[in-house]
């Protein structure tokens, strides 16, 4: 495309299945404590020193990753979702089938020629691994962001439509 590799930059980097020590609120006290995020993603309000600064006024970027064929998007974190999850927040849409039942269900080859069809470039180490990724095997990531701006956990910044997908 152009792009020279020393010109790519990484924006912002963050896990979704970590234990982190942190301070917290509970019973009107600060506390530290060990949250461990499985499936989730830190998704800190304004005003935090963990926050990176170009950050830190708004809150903590959460990016949410859709399926091979739908948005991601980036969210904020709130206070609000301090108060009430110890700052943390979806990390994808979650899914509707296992991987088992979408390796049955679908195809990974009809997968890949569906999204091309869209403009989407899907890359994968098997068929298998791609079927087991397919948006049907997914809840609509519109509705569980959807859920989490309305709760005022994280707020939504911007939709990202998908241009490659890599099923490692």
């Amino acid at each position: 495309m152009g792009v020279a590799p020393d010109e790519i930059e990484t924006l912002y980097d963050i896990g979704h299945n970590n234990v982190k020590l942190e301070k917290h609120i509970v019973d009107s006290k600060s506390v530290e404590l060990m949250v461990h995020r499985k499936g989730s993603t830190r998704a800190f309000g304004p005003d935090r020193d963990e926050v990176p600064r170009a950050y830190r006024s708004i809150g903590q970027p959460v990016l949410v990753g859709g399926t091979m064929g739908t948005a991601s998007y980036i969210l904020h974190g709130t206070q609000r979702g301090m108060d009430e999850t110890f700052g943390s927040a979806i990390h994808g849409a979650g899914r509707m089938m296992s991987r088992n039942q979408a390796s049955g269900d679908v195809r990974g080859d009809r997968i890949i020629s569906e999204l091309a069809a869209k403009g989407i470039i899907i890359k994968g180490h098997s068929m298998q691994g791609i079927a087991e990724e397919a948006p049907s095997a997914y809840k609509p990531v519109e509705q569980v962001v959807g859920v989490m701006h309305e709760a005022g956990i994280a707020m939504k910044v911007v939709s990202l439509k998908p241009l490659i997908s890599i099923k490692g």
